[in-house]
């Protein structure tokens, strides 16, 4: 069942445009270190291309996806289906963090809502393209909409609340490599 695709395509790229939430897999070099899964979702995803995807990164508790990336830029990006008709998809490839002032930050933002917890968008030039049943996925009824809370908390912090938070919380990864850049670490 599983399939090796040559490209993002048109039916594939609509496939993953339809799917509410996806994941983020990614893990450092050093063998005792963590590896991560994130969830994401909302209107922050898009297919660039037939071998290149990007999203809009907002400012987490951690920001290991990003640390990883710097480090080694390994990323593997994994679309479930909730719905009647089963299927995963996941793009494995080499991922690069793009900072505000950055033509890859700005080709990635026009794309989305602003929102002023955006703190970097991360692309993915996509080397392997695949599929899987996905019969072991249960179907659940997705109830659409965006959670406000990354929005409104930011909103609330302003924009020097957030360089704070930034400053604390994504500085460093769990296993210490560095986050975002010109931060401290705690």
């Amino acid at each position: 069942m599983a399939k090796v695709f040559e490209e993002i395509d048109d039916d594939l790229r609509r496939w993953i445009e339809e799917q509410p939430v996806w994941f983020t897999a990614t893990a450092p070099l050093a063998g005792d270190g963590r590896v991560n899964v994130s969830p994401r979702g909302g209107d922050s995803f898009s297919v660039l291309g037939p071998h290149r995807v990007g999203w809009v990164d907002f400012t987490g508790s951690e920001v290991e996806t990003v640390a990883h990336l710097r480090e080694n830029g390994r990323i593997c990006v994994m679309f479930a289906s909730f719905g009647h008709r089963p299927r995963i998809v996941r793009l494995h490839g080499r991922g690069e963090v793009h900072l505000p002032g950055t033509a890859g930050f700005a080709e990635v933002v026009a794309r989305h809502p602003e929102n002023p917890s955006t703190r970097a968008v991360i692309t993915v030039d996509v080397e392997r393209v695949s599929d899987a049943c996905g019969w072991g996925v249960p179907v659940m009824e997705v109830v659409t909409g965006e959670r406000d809370l990354i929005r409104r908390n930011a909103e609330k912090k302003g924009p020097e609340g957030m360089d704070a938070y930034r400053e604390l919380k994504n500085s460093r990864s769990l296993d210490g490599l560095p986050g975002l850049p010109g931060l401290r670490g705690p």
